[in-house]
């Protein structure tokens, strides 16, 4: 088969190989502890599950709007309002099949050969994927382990060129859990305004799982609404990773472009999905910060006990559900210890070299998990370091 050649500058999600590998060990008998997918280890809260079922039940099985329905439109954006302190109009929102197509069209829609895009290093790998893919430039923005993997803005402002049409941020971020700064985010705001036609896509799925401040959105500040594009969903917030469901905000201009590339893929997002995801906006949410109180735990669980290991250094993750350690005192590469920590202590977790450049001597763990799997794997991690 002749594939087109741009499909070799498509990258993947590791994450899923690793999970492929550890159920095959699994089908040969050996016990493996879980902690590489990106997933709560959680249902999805009862209201929202019943909302769903009465969707379906009402007959809510047909096509719908392609940028979301109107009620969802309306709750996104006065969740936005309440949470981001922005005055969001329901016609800025864009409703997708998970957030991963907001991503796609975004990048799809700015990107192009000739043009630089700017992400953050160690990230999540489909930024780079799909810059790549666009025949764009990726420029990566490093995330620094002596900073708590927070980047060096001095870095960041030589980065910017003539040639740079968009910023990636994340924050909470994945792998490293650092969250931005109320500060940090003004400091890109102003780069960003010193330039006519750059923009900013804030990757803020991970908003509510914070354990250091508050939740600040570069959105919200003056004069930055209309040159960002904030990407959320229900997948984590809502432990909703299966009903498929995320939006963009963004500017008005903006809206009718990622309308039409979504048209030309996806249609529309499911309808019974959405009426749910009105539920998890508009319904209780102390099921979200339970699970939130819970990771915290882990958090620290995690933490010390990856510390008190010899030859592994990790930062306190201050949001999502990711530890990201050292291991370069190990002498192991990450797809060593990737490789070797699964076979050898029955831990699945995953490579920093996954997700960047900057990731070579890391490892990522999601403590997506029990804390008593949580405990079982630092003690296999523990022991087959020091056995090396």
């Amino acid at each position: 088969m002749i594939l087109a050649s741009r499909m070799m500058n498509l990258g993947t999600e590791t994450a899923f190989e690793v999970l492929a590998k550890a159920r095959a060990l699994e089908a040969q008998g050996k016990q493996i502890i879980h902690m590489e997918i990106g997933e709560p280890d959680f249902d999805t809260p009862k209201h929202i599950v019943e909302a769903g079922i009465k969707a379906l039940q009402d007959g809510q099985t047909h096509y719908g709007p392609t940028p979301g329905l109107p009620q969802l439109r309306e709750a996104i954006a006065r969740n936005s309002r309440e949470i981001r302190g922005i005055n969001t109009d329901p016609s800025h929102v864009v409703v997708t099949p998970g957030a991963k197509p907001i991503m796609f069209y975004v990048i799809l829609a700015l990107a192009e050969p000739g043009v630089e895009v700017i992400y953050p290093n160690p990230g999540f790998p489909i930024y780079e994927s799909m810059i790549r893919f666009c025949g764009a430039t990726p420029v990566p923005m490093q995330l620094h382990e002596e900073k708590n993997y927070h980047p060096d803005l001095e870095d960041l402002e030589q980065k910017i060129t003539d040639r740079t049409r968009l910023i990636i941020i994340n924050s909470p971020e994945n792998p490293c859990g650092s969250t931005l700064s109320q500060v940090e985010l003004e400091t890109i705001a102003n780069l960003t305004k010193q330039r006519k036609d750059l923009y900013v896509m804030s990757d803020e799925i991970y908003k509510d799982i914070l354990y250091v401040g508050e939740h600040h959105s570069i959105a919200a500040l003056p004069e930055m609404a209309d040159r960002t594009i904030i990407l959320d969903g229900f997948s984590k917030s809502y432990a909703m990773t299966g009903w498929r469901l995320g939006y963009g905000i963004m500017p008005e201009e903006l809206v009718p472009h990622i309308t039409k590339l979504a048209v030309n893929s996806v249609s529309c997002a499911a309808t019974f999905s959405q009426l749910a995801a009105v539920a998890a906006l508009d319904g209780p949410q102390d099921e979200v910060q339970a699970m939130t109180a819970e990771f915290s735990q882990r958090r620290r669980l995690i933490t010390d006990g990856l510390r008190a290991i010899p030859g592994i250094n990790c930062p306190e993750p201050e949001g999502a559900f990711y530890a990201f350690p050292s291991i370069k005192g190990t002498g192991l590469s990450s797809a060593e210890f990737e490789e070797r920590a699964m076979r050898e202590a029955g831990v699945a977790l995953l490579s920093g070299s996954a997700f960047g450049q900057y990731g070579e001597g890391y490892v990522r763990l999601s403590y997506a998990n029990s804390q008593e799997n949580i405990q079982k794997a630092l003690d296999s991690l523990g022991e087959f370091v020091r056995g090396l």
